[in-house]
């Protein structure tokens, strides 16, 4: 959106999230940015938010987005393989995938979708001016494409398939609640991401109250990872300040995740 700014002059407007970001609150935020800028033509909406887990109520807004003309693009590189959905619920015209982080295939390999009929809406990539305007393809220069990456998405998905996305997204909850619970209730814990089964799946961010600095989250991801064994990623970006990010994985036992509540119950106090 910046280098559309520097390259079309067009104006970018940016919105925080509400706390508590529930569902409602999320919705009601947009609406009244969708209100607020009748000039708007394209929003950016990440399904899956890489700094606290929150999950976007994106069909509802992308339904409230039509009736003001604006496209919608939307960031699903968290959403594929962690929700249980399908691509067309979202009723974007644009959607991002990545497929290295929950769909296992190897780095660098990902997809675009767009619209049937909205193609000419994207430019063709500077990159491939004799490319057919018609082809997706034109949309995106890959250079020299690691074919290795691109043949092994076949055995990640059919090994997703196995699992099946539902089970998935239910072991992944089931992780995160067991250490949200008891942290929630941790008078010294923030936790940033409600409990309202559509707003969450794996992913949720804390930090400790009042500690909104990027110092002390570096300094308190740090800590769980040199005096606890836990590995965490601080997140900056968040209109509130900086947090900490918890995200476990299939393979995470709930005997690991009882680890981090005991190790918050010390930090905490």
């Amino acid at each position: 959106m910046e280098s559309l700014k520097a390259r079309r002059g067009v104006e970018v407007i940016r919105i925080a999230m509400p706390l508590p970001a529930t569902h409602q609150a999320v919705i009601d935020a947009y609406a009244r940015a969708l209100q607020a800028h009748p000039n708007l033509r394209m929003a950016l909406l990440t399904q899956v938010s890489h700094r606290t887990g929150l999950v976007l109520p994106v069909a509802e807004i992308a339904a409230m987005a039509k009736l003001y003309d604006i496209d919608v693009i939307v960031d699903a590189a968290h959403g594929v393989g962690q929700i249980d959905y399908r691509l067309p619920d979202l009723e974007a015209a644009f959607i991002g995938i990545n497929l290295h982080k929950w769909i296992g295939a190897p780095l660098g390999v990902g997809a675009v979708v767009i619209r049937d009929g909205q193609l000419a809406d994207i430019d063709v990539d500077p990159a491939e001016p004799g490319a057919d305007p018609q082809d997706i393809r034109s949309r995106v220069h890959t250079g020299t494409p690691d074919y290795a990456a691109q043949l092994a998405v076949p055995a990640a998905l059919d090994f997703q398939e196995s699992i099946g996305l539902a089970a998935k997204q239910a072991r992944l909850r089931a992780l995160r609640d067991r250490w949200v619970g008891p942290a929630r209730a941790m008078p010294g814990v923030e936790i940033l991401v409600p409990d309202e089964p559509g707003s969450y799946g794996a992913i949720t961010s804390f930090r400790l109250k009042g500690q909104t600095s990027h110092e002390a989250n570096v300094a308190l991801a740090k800590r769980l990872l040199e005096a606890h064994g836990i590995f965490t990623v601080h997140r900056d970006g968040l209109a509130s300040g900086s947090c900490v990010r918890v995200t476990p994985a299939l393979a995470t036992t709930m005997e690991e995740v009882d680890r981090l509540v005991a190790a918050l119950r010390t930090i905490a106090g």
